[in-house]
Order: structure tokens, then sequence, then C-alpha cells
């Protein structure tokens, strides 16, 4: 599991749950406080630069649906990125992802949708080649994205879960890079929600990994926590040398794994 900073929480209804902190607000000095915590916790002593010319992050200013909030991570220097962290400075778990690129990746645009606590940062944070870390920042309205119900119950969402779907964007040819859609059904509780019907909160399970593959050589390896959003749908770049099949491997918190393989074809 990600590391996560421990955070204040209320007991309520035998559940843990998070609560409001002070500097959830419009407040740029008590956000700045709460990005130094963040980054203690997640990477320690390490130095963060400026990463305006290496990363950007693409979010809304406000969400429309705070559950499943879209964001991209956007790779402008490819060939000196290794991997790139978000974070959710004001979400219980604030690591909501941490993707390593392989040798066939695109790191040019990474996509995911994530769950929104409250008004906060959020934070892209690039890993160079040669360790540095190089980082931007995204202010975003939005409340109650953690504890929003899944309006069904455990037994039912997790009926299909790890089934997934690829789809490719655009055309696919030897040795150009190409956009993926991969969707994975998954509830992902985060142990924040309430079930509607029995007023009890889910307990938490999520998917903590994805690994993704062509041909034996490595894409991407995305590690997760509780701030992604539910049925989870990752958009990543990928160069494939030639036809053949791209693997996904997905873990779940529990310990459930569920494997796909899907045909890439055709390559002209």
């Amino acid at each position: 599991m990600i590391p996560r900073r421990d955070l204040p929480l209320l007991l309520l209804g035998g559940a843990l749950v998070a609560a409001r902190p002070a500097w959830a607000d419009d407040d740029e000095d008590k956000r700045a406080a709460r990005w130094k915590e963040v980054r203690e916790a997640i990477f320690g002593d390490r130095a963060i630069g400026d990463g305006t010319s290496v990363v950007g992050l693409d979010a809304p200013p406000r969400a429309e649906d705070a559950a499943l909030v879209p964001v991209a991570l956007l790779v402008k220097d490819p060939a000196r990125v290794s991997g790139v962290y978000l974070v959710i400075d004001g979400n219980p778990g604030p690591l909501a992802a941490h993707v390593h690129f392989g040798a066939l990746a695109d790191p040019r645009r990474l996509t995911l949708r994530v769950r929104v606590d409250q008004y906060t940062d959020m934070h892209a944070v690039a890993e160079t080649r040669d360790g540095a870390l190089l980082a931007v920042s995204h202010f975003i309205k939005a409340a109650g994205g953690c504890s929003t119900p899944m309006g069904s119950q455990l037994d039912a969402s997790l009926a299909d879960a790890g089934f997934m779907r690829l789809r490719l964007i655009g055309p696919v040819a030897p040795g150009q890079p190409v956009q993926a859609l991969l969707m994975v059904r998954h509830p992902n509780f985060n142990g924040m929600q309430m079930d509607p019907v029995t007023r009890n909160y889910t307990p938490a399970r999520f998917i903590q990994t994805v690994d993704i593959g062509f041909e034996g050589q490595p894409v991407l390896r995305l590690d997760s926590d509780i701030s992604l959003a539910s049925d989870p749908a990752i958009g990543f770049g990928f160069t494939p040398p030639k036809a053949g099949k791209l693997t996904v491997a997905v873990r779940d918190s529990s310990g459930a794994a569920w494997h796909e393989a899907f045909d890439v074809a055709p390559l002209s």
C-alpha cells in the first residue's frame, strides 16, 4: 500500500471517517503548510523543484462531481522523466497515484479519475531519471468526493469486479505511439462511504496496483490508493513495435487479482 499521512479522524457509526481540517479553505498560507506536511510524509527530506518546464497538471477549477474528477498528467520532457506522482493534498489518502513508466511507455499524457474530498491543492510530481523531483500545483474546488455513497450494496458492487475493457484511440502503426483507455470495473471502496440501505460504512477495498505490458516488455505500473474513483479509467500512451498482446494485471487491497490480454492489431 502507498504510505500516507495519518490525518485527524472521527469515529462515526463504528467507522473511521476523516475530519474536515481547518486548512480546507482558500487560504494560500494554510494550503502551503498542508503541502509541506504532505510532501514530507511522502517524499521525506528530498528537495522538490519547480516542474513547470517538465510536467503539467490539467484538472477543472471546480468539480462537477467530486467523486469523479478527471485529471491529466502531462509530461513535457518524456526522455527525462521516469515516473509521476499525483498528490491530492486535502484527501485522507493524499497520494492518489504513483506511475512508473516502462520501456514501451509514451509518458506524454496520462489520465485518471479521482475523488476530491474538499477545496485543495493537488500536485503533479515528476521524478527524473537522475532522481530529481519536480512539481506543479493546481487548486480545485470540490467537496465530499471521498464519502459519496456508491448507491449499491457491497456484494452487488463487487459481482463483476476486475472486468476490463481497452479502447485504442487513433490508428496503430509499428514504432508509433498510440493512446489507449483502460477501463476496470471495481467499486474502489475507501472505507468512508455509507451503504444507503444498511446505513453502515462499507469496508475499504480498492485497487492497489495495475501493471501494463506489451509482449513481455513493461509499459507502466500504477500504484494507487483510496483516492481513485470507482470503476477506474486509465488513459495512457505506449509504442508497440509490432502486432501483439497488451497485458494487464490488476490487484486490489483484499489480495484479489485479475489478468487480461488485448490484441493490438492491425499493424501495417
